[in-house]
């Protein structure tokens, strides 16, 4: 993906939790000149946690100092209320700076919903709390490695819920949204989408499961019918040996049938984005990875990534 550098705007990034690892993947993705050269940065965070892992200071890189959390109250690899309450605070920043123009595209840094949720009990990730702040109804997340993109037609939700949630309409609006998201953002003009099954074997003609054929059909046909090309719904077990690169997008019924293919074919490059909102947000597509935090042993390669696409999706 060629990346030029982006002139007059600026890209936003949040520390994520300052007891995990998003502080040093961070510094380590700005420490390389050729990334860091490609635009203009705000960090969003606690300046005192930051310089824990780097001391040198950039001409186009600036850091908004919230002084959200106190040195006795930090604590390195693990999940508490004080790093919990300082990752939320940095987010609505973001959301302050977004609506105000100071920034134009914004890269997340993990955070730990069980931190936040002891502060914030309703918060359920990134994606839902950008799209409720930016009053978004139909949204997504997508995620991307170098040969496919992903989207997942529902998302941070219990498996003994998916059934409920799973309806015809939500399938087509998944469907509808990708079509849309390919055409506008990738510039692809008649972009293909393929849709995994929701039962094993894809339901094997109901005899495994009837909601292909009461739900995910229907749906399909509906998008077929407004010309969108859309293809199955393939078993997700054999689907990704062969077929994965043949789509311009995959969507998956639930998280984990989507994210255990994708994560293990490109788990250090794969970039999450938030689609439908009126802003580009991405993000490191792992998490806080507490048990490294702190050792220096951070991989910064889907930082590096996620902010390459927001400068390339800005542009």
């Amino acid at each position: 993906m060629p990346i030029s550098k982006l002139k007059n705007k600026t890209i936003g990034i949040t520390l994520g939790d300052p007891s995990g690892i998003g502080p040093e993947i961070i510094a380590k993705a700005l420490s390389n000149r050729a990334i860091r050269d490609l635009a203009n940065f705000k960090i969003i965070g606690d300046l005192s946690i930051y310089k824990r892992y780097s001391q040198a200071e950039y001409k186009n890189c600036d850091f908004i100092d919230l002084k959200t959390i106190q040195p006795k109250h930090f604590k390195i690899g693990t999940i508490n209320e004080h790093s919990g309450k300082a990752a939320f605070s940095y987010l609505e920043k973001s959301v302050e700076l977004l609506k105000s123009g100071e920034i134009t595209s914004i890269v997340t840094a993990p955070v730990c919903k069980e931190a936040i949720s002891l502060s914030y009990p309703n918060f359920c990730g990134h994606t839902e709390f950008l799209a409720n702040a930016f009053n978004i109804k139909n949204f997504g997340m997508m995620f991307l490695g170098p040969r496919l993109r992903l989207l997942l037609a529902t998302r941070h939700i219990p498996i003994n819920k998916i059934p409920s949630i799973l309806t015809s309409d939500l399938v087509y609006e998944t469907i509808d949204l990708a079509d849309k998201t390919l055409k506008s953002t990738f510039r692809i003009k008649k972009p293909s989408i393929a849709i995994l099954g929701l039962n094993p074997h894809a339901g094997e003609g109901g005899i495994l499961g009837k909601e292909e054929e009461d739900i995910i059909i229907p749906a399909m046909n509906k998008a077929i019918s407004r010309k969108i090309i859309v293809k199955g719904p393939f078993p997700s077990d054999t689907f990704f040996i062969d077929n994965s690169t043949k789509y311009d997008m995959i969507i998956a019924m639930y998280h984990d049938q989507g994210l255990i293919p994708i994560k293990t074919l490109y788990f250090t490059q794969l970039v999450n984005f938030t689609i439908g909102l009126p802003i580009i947000r991405t993000s490191p597509a792992h998490g806080t990875a507490f048990d490294i935090a702190g050792k220096g042993k951070a991989d910064p390669s889907s930082m590096i990534e996620s902010i390459k696409l927001a400068i390339h999706l800005s542009q």
